[in-house]
């Protein structure tokens, strides 16, 4: 996921390459479990300031149902739209002022524009905050715990609180 884009950077704004990805990401990041290579089309865009970074990527993930604890694979799919600036100006060799908020998006001073760190944010923003296996996932018995999903258990029913008697009378 690392481009040289030092031809591209000496062109006129407007042109473009466009590139394939089939990258392992499995050692991008200890919360990511990719259980498949990133594949996708990236394009990239000479802008006035930079270089302009568009695409779609997507791989599979290996997610942990917050419910049940059961281990399952989703597909995940990224969109990518991202303006990278020089650190070293292109004719001259000269450093350019970097601004904090271009630190994440800058093609280095060997003229590297590198998507790891941009990938790796979106893929885990994408995740679900709270992932489930399926939407009808009953979850854990909170006595035995027991996967629900495979079928009831044998616990007994918990007394309840005698204070919600009244609103339980109300469900009947």
């Amino acid at each position: 996921m690392e481009f040289n884009v030092a031809q591209l950077m000496k062109e006129r704004v407007g042109a473009t390459r466009r590139y394939e990805l089939h990258d392992d990401i499995e050692q991008m990041d200890a919360e990511l479990v990719a259980l498949d290579p990133l594949n996708g089309e990236v394009r990239l865009l000479r802008t006035p300031e930079g270089i302009l970074v568009t695409g779609t990527l997507e791989t599979t993930l290996g997610l942990v149902c917050d419910r049940c604890l059961k281990p399952f694979a989703r597909q995940v799919e990224i969109e990518l739209a991202d303006e990278f600036k020089p650190s070293i100006d292109i004719v001259s060799g000269a450093s350019l002022p970097v601004l904090p908020e271009d630190e994440g998006n800058q093609v280095d001073e060997h003229h590297i524009l590198d998507l790891h760190e941009v990938v790796r944010q979106r893929l885990l923003i994408g995740q679900p905050p709270h992932p489930l296996c399926a939407d009808a996932c009953q979850g854990l018995c909170p006595t035995c715990g027991k996967n629900l999903n495979d079928g009831g258990c044998d616990c007994a029913a918990e007394d309840a609180d005698p204070r919600w008697a009244a609103l339980r009378q109300l469900l009947r």
